[in-house]
């Protein structure tokens, strides 16, 4: 079949098909009242010529696009990665299609007004809501419905999705602390992020609640980039006093500071003990394997789709936060060590 040149349209697939416009109309919109027969020479049409019908008219036509929009940092980035498996498990069994847009790194301030220019594109036309991760905007001008994931400390008034990371946190330091660990660094991840501040005061009240004076110096302020992570390492590492063990805020960190402590001779776990947070896919393979909390990313990614569906259908939810529970994952990282070092 001669393939048309140039933009193919729905008076094009008629044409070719042999059928009024409003019959493909009736394909695309998977009406039942298309005879067989009918239906299956239009698909093979539109399959032939390559057309595409246009989401925003479908939006207008039905007031739904199904589609998704998922707003990342940086496709690449780890946490990123298992968010989307986690959406792409939910819209796979809901029938739903998906369109990604990232601002371009994980540490970028001037990412707030990118994002909000991707709610605006996408949200009411091109998609039927969205999901943020990690945002650094605090606003969102659109009428259609958002879910964060990992929420700014001023996020707006949306469906919120976050892990237990204050009780995570805890029960990191006390793993370090159960392994006589009382020199315990920190490093933290992007301070407008609730979930970092929660694993710094995490980190906090471990100390106090085990009798640890707090050392300022023991806490380095990072952004979640393993860079980072390896810069503030060496900061704590080359202190008079260092410290026998690194808390790290998210995994990406912890690597750093395991490639700092080498850079400057130091052993894992024998001379350091490191313990990261999130349990990406790397933290069982790398060497050493790491102990990290896992906060059950890909999962946060499934119930956030499940949760903003629910909003596009106008179903009632419960509450507009929902707490993904962590759990401590013990691997070769760590060791135990003798005295008050």
């Amino acid at each position: 079949m001669r393939r048309k040149k140039g933009t193919v349209t729905i008076q094009d697939v008629a044409e070719t098909a042999g059928v009024s416009v409003s019959t493909v109309s009736r394909v695309l919109n998977n009406k039942d009242d298309v005879a067989p027969a009918t239906y299956e020479k239009v698909q093979r049409v539109i399959e032939e010529l390559g057309y595409t019908s246009s989401l925003a008219a479908r939006s207008m036509r039905s007031r739904r696009t199904g589609v998704i929009g998922l707003i990342v940092p940086d496709v690449g980035d780890p946490f990123s990665i298992l968010v989307m498996k986690g959406v792409n498990r939910a819209i796979t069994e809901l029938d739903y299609d998906l369109i990604i847009y990232t601002s371009g790194s994980i540490k970028k301030r001037s990412a707030a007004e990118r994002e909000r220019h991707f709610v605006s594109l996408l949200n009411g036309s091109i998609a039927d809501g969205v999901i943020i991760v990690t945002p650094a905007a605090t606003t969102f001008s659109t009428a259609a419905p958002v879910v964060t994931i990992d929420p700014n400390n001023e996020c707006p008034e949306c469906l919120t999705i976050i892990a237990t990371n204050h009780a995570g946190a805890i029960a990191a330091m006390e793993y370090l602390i159960g392994l006589g660990h009382r020199r315990i660094g920190f490093i933290s991840g992007r301070p407008d992020l609730q979930s970092a501040n929660h694993r710094l005061q995490g980190y906090l009240d471990a100390l106090r609640q085990a009798n640890i004076p707090q050392d300022p110096a023991l806490i380095e302020i990072g952004d979640f980039s393993r860079e980072t992570g390896r810069i503030c390492a060496r900061r704590l590492l080359s202190l008079p006093e260092p410290p026998t063990a690194i808390f790290a805020a998210n995994d990406q960190s912890a690597f750093g500071a395991i490639e700092a402590a080498r850079e400057m001779g130091l052993r894992v776990p024998d001379d350091l003990s490191v313990v990261g947070f999130d349990n990406i896919p790397e933290a069982a393979y790398y060497n050493p394997a790491l102990t990290t909390v896992d906060q059950f990313i890909e999962q946060m990614g499934y119930v956030a789709t499940e949760m903003l569906l629910g909003l596009v259908q106008g179903e009632p939810l419960e509450n507009d936060l929902h707490l993904m529970p962590t759990q401590l994952v013990v691997r070769d990282s760590c060791r135990a060590i003798t005295g008050n070092a």
